[in-house]
């Protein structure tokens, strides 16, 4: 049986391999939590859109994302139920105001979203079996997972029953929870009805709405009725979208216009340069130490490809070695931001597997260089 010589030289310095494999950890807790930031960013972001119960969607062409969008003329959304597939549609109106904390009383911005109680447009869970509470005056539903800064919310309205504070300097009551949770662009959300909604907004134009949501006829095509209703609607200030098109809409946002993307993916990227630079040192220094011995080899007639099959062999076990780790203290560190932040940061396969061949590759690039210098020795020189 063949000597498992890379796996000899590994654990005969054991200080060493221990600080290769906290190097190489620490590279990849980072990658971990850039990816696990930039895919919260995502998933978070498009939870309304994703939770709209339509078929097609209205939007103003001067509305970037659902965070904050722009208000249009209602009449578009009445014109395009006049389309003969279309069957029934519904106005959904959003806006930010100022959430007094029940307990504290310091203030923050809230998000909020209102429509009319007969015909719900969103789909999260709390919101249907909810309804008729927020037909009364100045009642609302509480996202239970916004973040802890806008107060113990659920565990007073369990304690002590409905739980009153003030939003845009008006007593509001909150009766009912709902399930979102928090984002980039909200930290907490309210729904109510649009009667509530406009009591907060009195100085808003009731002829305007943020979103249009329409439900078409059964077996009818949403992407050739969109097309129609594009033509219908000749003015071009409204555009349409399918509920797929809709949530690309929105990630195409976060992705391509804001900075945000940006910055997580230059966090993994560094990661991988910090893995890549650690392993090389370690890698390197091994080679050198072992440079009579290798030479050795060399000597009595191993060829180049065996000794640099080594080096890899030694690339390959402390990838492996030092991922296992990081998977770990990744699982931990993410059950902690998510709790704390309210953000999906959920450690799937796809991004474990990502992770596992960057490190890998980051691996076999320092091996690839840290062998110029097996590559060049020659036993004569040495001895």
């Amino acid at each position: 049986m063949k000597i498992p010589l890379a796996w000899h030289q590994l654990f005969h310095e054991r200080m060493r391999l221990l600080a290769a494999i906290a190097g190489i950890a620490f590279a990849d807790v980072l990658i971990f939590m850039q990816l696990g930031f930039k895919n919260a960013l995502f998933d978070s972001a498009v939870r309304v859109p994703k939770s709209l119960q339509g078929d097609l969607f209205i939007l103003s062409t001067q509305t970037d994302t659902f965070v904050n969008p722009t208000p249009f003329a209602a009449r578009r959304l009445y014109q395009a139920m006049g389309n003969a597939s279309v069957k029934d549609g519904t106005s959904l109106y959003i806006d930010i105001n100022r959430w007094k904390n029940p307990e504290t009383k310091v203030s923050r911005q809230i998000y909020i979203m209102g429509f009319n109680p007969v015909n719900n447009p969103i789909n999260l869970p709390g919101v249907a079996e909810n309804l008729d509470l927020i037909k009364r005056p100045d009642v609302f539903l509480f996202d239970q997972d916004s973040r802890e800064e806008f107060g113990p919310v659920p565990a007073l309205l369990e304690a002590d029953g409905p739980v009153f504070t003030e939003v845009g300097n008006r007593r509001i009551q909150v009766q009912g929870l709902f399930t979102l949770g928090s984002s980039f662009g909200a930290d907490g959300t309210l729904i109510t009805s649009d009667l509530n909604f406009f009591r907060l907004f009195p100085n808003r134009d009731r002829s305007s709405i943020d979103a249009g949501i329409l439900q078409l006829k059964p077996g009818a095509d949403p992407e050739k009725v969109a097309e129609e209703i594009r033509q219908e609607l000749t003015e071009g200030d409204v555009q349409v979208f399918t509920k797929e098109k809709l949530v690309q809409y929105e990630l195409n946002y976060w992705q391509t216009r804001t900075t945000i993307g940006f910055v997580f993916g230059l966090g993994t990227a560094m990661g991988f340069i910090v893995g890549t630079v650690i392993v090389y040192q370690i890698l390197y220094t091994d080679v050198s130490d072992h440079l009579p011995e290798y030479a050795t080899l060399k000597a009595i007639g191993y060829g180049d490809r065996y000794l640099l099959g080594v080096v890899f062999q030694e690339a390959l076990l402390l990838a492996v070695i030092g991922f296992l780790p990081s998977f770990g203290l990744g699982i931990l560190l993410y059950t902690n931001t998510a709790r704390a932040t309210g953000l999906p940061l959920i450690m799937t396969t796809a991004r474990a597997l990502t992770v596992l061949i960057m490190t890998i590759a980051m691996c076999c690039i320092s091996g690839a260089i840290a062998v110029g210098r097996l590559r060049a020795a020659d036993p004569a020189d040495i001895f």
